[in-house]
């Protein structure tokens, strides 16, 4: 049985591929909807920029990591309102 606490660690070791930090950290993820019992997901999400190359291989290498823990009934939804904002971490991170 998958719980939310797996879920969030395969988003912590999932690099953007541009930018070279965890989706999790850069604050890609904006919610995980983790129905334990029914083992299903939800995933909000958004891209650095809407016109992201790598959005579609991203999205398609979590499916592919959930499936491998087990999830089969799992929605990725991408969304991008609101725009991704840094946070200052994450600017300190860029050095920007």
């Amino acid at each position: 049985m998958v719980i939310k606490e797996e879920v969030i660690e395969v988003l912590k070791n999932t690099l953007d591929p541009e930018l070279g930090i965890d989706l999790y950290t850069l604050g890609l993820i904006y919610d995980v909807d983790m129905d334990e019992k029914n083992q299903k997901l939800v995933l909000k999400m958004t891209f650095t920029t809407p016109l992201c190359p790598y959005g579609p291989q991203m999205v398609g290498e979590l499916r592919g990591k959930f499936r491998a823990l087990g999830l089969d009934d799992v929605k990725v939804d991408v969304v991008f309102d609101p725009p991704w904002e840094p946070s200052e971490e994450v600017r300190a991170m860029l050095g920007v």
